[in-house]
C-alpha cells in the first residue's frame, strides 16, 4: 500500500517535470498542507458501460455501475488524474423502482420515486447501499467494504452523503445495528410537533399524490401496478422542502419527508442556543457543551449514523442542504465526528452567504460549495457577459473564510459546462478551471466526465439534457469513451478530449503539489487594468507565494482573441518576494512553449507575455 501510495506522488511530479528542462536540482522544501482535489464520482454511473440509452429505460435496458467497476486501474487512473479524495454519491440505500424482494427489501412506489432508478437524496436505509450498485446485492454492504479497502489502497479518501434534511418517504430500516430504532418508529403522530418526534405531521389528513405537470407521468406513463396514483400515508407528513400541504405540489419535494430537529413549527427551538463565543471555539469545547443538554432524537438518530460508517471506513462526508437544519445540530454532530476522526472531511451544500460563517465556525464545517459566489460568477464570464474585475472582489469578500470554500465548476446539481444550455464547448471553461484550482487555498472539485468535456445530453426520463441525470438509469457516453469497456484508459476518447483530460492532469497535478497555493495571494488585475496597454475586464492576473515558492498566474477568457502585454508585477510583490534587480527565468506548469523572464528594475517588475485565446499562464519563479 505504501509502495503504490509513493508510485503515485513520484507520478504527479514526474506529470510536471516532463514539461520542463533543464530543471535545477533543490532540496525539497518541508511543507506539510496541500490542496486536497476532490472527484465528486456518480457510482451508479460510473462503470455502466450500456449505450442504448433509453428515456425511462430500466436496469436491463440501460444498464448500472456497480461498485466493483472501481478497479485498482481505475482508482489509479483517478489518482494519477490529480485527485486526492472520491466523493461516491449516491451510495446509502435510497429509493428506487426494482423488485428486489428476494433480498428481503421491499418495493417502491413509482409515484413517489423521481425516476427508475431514485434520487440519491431520497434515503430509504442509512445503514445499507443502494442494492443496484452491488454484483450480488446480498452482500452489497460487503462490496462496499472491499470498494473502500480498494480505494485507501490506490492512495485515496473517500466520502459519502448524509441528507439530514430528509429521508425518503418510505424510510425502512430492514438492517438496523441492535438497538437502533428506525425514523418514526416511536414518533407520536397524533401530535404535529413533539421534540422528540423524528417527523412532523398534518393530524387527520392522508397523504395524496402530487398532480402531475407538464405532462410528466411516474415511470414515463407506463402500466404499472404499483404506479397508481396512490400512496398510503396516514397521517400525511409534512415533504422534505417543508412543504405542510397533505398534497404537495409537483415541484416540492413530494418523495421525501422533512426531518424534525427541536424546531417547533413557529419556529420556536426547543434546544440549547450556542453562545456567540463559541465560533472560537474547538471542536472538543463544542462536545463538551452538548454533553448537559437534552438532546432531540433525531440529533443522535444521524449522530450514530455518520459514527457507523466512520467505523466503516468512510474518511469524510458531504452534507445535503445543510443550512435547512439548525447550525446547533452541527455543532453537536460535526463534534462528535471529529472526536472519532479528526481528518475527516465535512463538507456542506449551503447557498445563502450570510450563513456561512455561522456554519464554519459554529457549525464546525470544514467546508462549503462556492456556488453563490465564485461558481456563479465564472460562469457568467466562461458565457461571454461577465467581466473578471468581479473575481478579485469575491476573493477578498471571502478573505476571512477563503479556505473553506470549496470550488468546482460542475457537479450533479449544475449544468455540464459543455450543454448547449451552458457554454456549449468544454474548452472554454479552461481558463475558468485554472482560476477556479488556483485562487485560493481552498479544495477543488470536479465531476466524473468533466476533464473529458461530458455534455449531458440524453433525455433519460425524469432527468433532462444539460445536468447527467441523477434519476434515471442511463450511459454517459463521453466519459464511457474513457472508461474503454472497463479497461480505464481513454481508448476510445476523440484527441480533443485526450487534450482535454491532459490539461486537467496537469492542472490538477500541479494543485496538490504546489506549497505557493497553500500561502498567500494577491491580486494585480486592477493594478495592470491600470498600467498596463491591452489589459482588459476579459484577462485575469495574481500572484500567489510561499517562502520557498512564488507563482504569478494570468488567463485569457477570450475564445477568439490574442493578448501581447507586458505585465507588470507591483512593487509591493516584488518587496515581499525579496527580488533584487535582476532578470528572472519562470517555468511553466502547463506545458506552455513560451520562455518568460521576469525583468526586476527600479524595483518593480516586467514580463513580456503573449496569451493565445482560452490560454492560461502559471508561472513559477526559478
Amino acid at each position: 500500500m505504501k509502495r503504490k501510495y509513493l508510485f503515485s506522488t513520484f507520478l504527479a511530479v514526474g506529470i510536471l517535470m516532463a514539461c520542463q528542462t533543464e530543471k535545477k536540482t533543490m532540496e525539497a522544501p518541508k511543507i506539510t498542507k496541500r490542496k486536497i482535489v476532490i472527484y465528486q464520482v456518480f457510482t451508479r454511473l460510473f462503470g455502466n458501460t450500456d449505450t442504448l440509452n433509453k428515456p425511462w429505460g430500466t436496469l436491463e435496458e440501460n444498464g448500472v455501475g456497480k461498485f466493483a467497476d472501481f478497479t485498482d486501474k481505475a482508482l489509479s487512473e483517478i489518482k494519477d488524474l490529480g485527485v486526492t479524495h472520491i466523493w461516491y454519491t449516491g451510495v446509502p440505500h435510497h429509493a428506487l423502482v426494482n423488485d428486489y424482494t428476494d433480498y428481503g427489501i421491499s418495493n417502491d412506489d413509482p409515484d413517489v420515486v423521481k425516476g427508475r432508478a431514485g434520487s440519491p437524496y431520497a434515503v430509504k436505509d442509512y445503514y445499507n447501499v443502494n442494492p443496484d450498485l452491488a454484483v450480488d446485492p446480498a452482500n452489497r454492504l460487503e462490496e462496499f467494504k472491499a470498494l473502500i479497502a480498494r480505494t485507501h489502497a490506490a492512495g485515496l479518501k473517500l466520502m459519502i452523503d448524509i441528507v439530514p434534511n430528509h429521508v425518503a418517504r418510505n424510510y425502512e430500516g430492514r438492517t438496523n445495528p441492535e438497538g437502533v430504532s428506525d425514523f418514526g418508529e416511536q414518533d407520536d403522530t397524533s401530535l404535529a410537533y413533539h421534540v422528540n418526534n423524528n417527523f412532523y405531521y398534518i393530524p387527520g389528513e392522508a397523504f395524496k399524490v402530487p398532480n402531475w405537470e407538464n405532462e410528466y407521468l411516474p415511470l414515463g406513463g407506463e402500466e404499472s401496478n404499483s404506479s397508481d396514483g396512490a400512496f398510503e400515508e396516514v397521517p400525511a407528513k409534512w415533504t422534505g422542502n417543508g412543504s405542510r400541504l397533505a398534497q404537495p405540489h409537483f415541484n416540492d419535494w413530494y418523495e421525501t419527508v422533512k426531518i424534525n430537529y427541536g424546531v417547533r413549527p413557529n419556529g420556536e427551538l426547543d434546544f440549547a442556543v450556542l453562545p456567540e463565543d463559541y465560533a472560537k471555539k474547538d471542536h472538543a469545547a463544542h462536545l463538551a457543551f452538548w454533553q448537559d443538554k437534552k438532546i432531540p432524537d433525531s440529533w443522535n438518530k444521524f449522530k450514530d449514523i455518520a459514527l457507523y460508517w466512520l467505523e466503516m471506513g468512510v474518511d469524510g462526508f458531504r452534507f445535503d442542504m445543510a443550512e435547512m437544519v439548525p447550525v446547533e445540530f452541527w455543532s453537536y454532530m460535526n463534534s462528535s465526528i471529529k472526536a472519532k476522526n479528526p481528518d475527516a472531511v465535512l463538507l456542506a451544500e449551503v447557498y445563502n452567504p450570510d450563513l456561512y460563517r455561522a456554519y464554519i465556525h459554529k457549525g464546525k464545517m470544514d467546508y462549503l460549495y462556492d456556488k453563490v459566489e465564485l461558481y456563479d460568477s465564472l460562469k457568467h464570464i466562461i458565457k461571454g457577459y461577465g467581466w473578471t474585475d468581479h473575481i478579485p472582489v469575491v476573493q477578498k469578500g471571502m478573505e476571512d473564510i477563503e479556505h473553506h470554500m470549496l470550488h468546482f465548476l460542475e457537479n450533479h446539481d449544475e449544468q455540464r459546462i459543455a450543454s448547449a444550455e451552458f457554454a456549449g464547448n468544454a474548452e472554454l471553461a479552461k481558463p475558468a478551471m485554472v482560476v477556479s484550482a488556483t485562487l485560493s487555498t481552498s479544495p477543488t472539485m470536479i465531476y466524473f466526465g468533466q476533464e473529458v468535456g461530458e455534455p449531458g445530453a440524453e433525455d433519460a426520463g425524469f432527468g433532462k439534457p444539460s445536468r447527467t441525470s441523477i434519476f434515471d438509469y442511463i450511459g454517459v457516453p463521453h466519459h464511457q469513451r474513457w472508461v474503454n469497456n472497463k479497461q480505464f484508459d481513454g481508448g476510445q476518447l476523440s484527441d480533443s478530449e485526450k487534450e482535454l483530460r491532459d490539461f486537467y492532469q496537469k492542472l490538477l497535478n500541479f494543485t496538490i503539489t504546489s506549497e505557493a497555493l497553500m500561502g498567500e495571494y494577491e491580486e494585480i488585475h486592477f493594478f495592470n487594468k491600470e498600467h498596463t496597454s491591452g489589459y482588459d475586464h476579459r484577462i485575469l492576473s495574481y500572484v500567489r507565494w510561499s517562502p520557498n515558492e512564488k507563482v504569478l498566474v494570468v488567463s485569457n477568457f477570450e475564445d477568439d482573441k490574442s493578448y501581447e502585454l507586458d505585465l507588470k508585477i507591483p512593487e509591493s510583490i516584488i518587496e515581499k518576494w525579496s527580488l533584487e534587480e535582476g532578470i528572472y527565468d519562470f517555468e511553466e506548469m502547463l506545458c506552455q512553449e513560451q520562455n518568460l523572464k521576469l525583468i526586476v528594475e527600479e524595483g518593480k517588475g516586467n514580463i513580456a507575455v503573449k496569451l493565445n485565446p482560452l490560454e492560461s499562464l502559471i508561472l513559477k519563479l526559478k
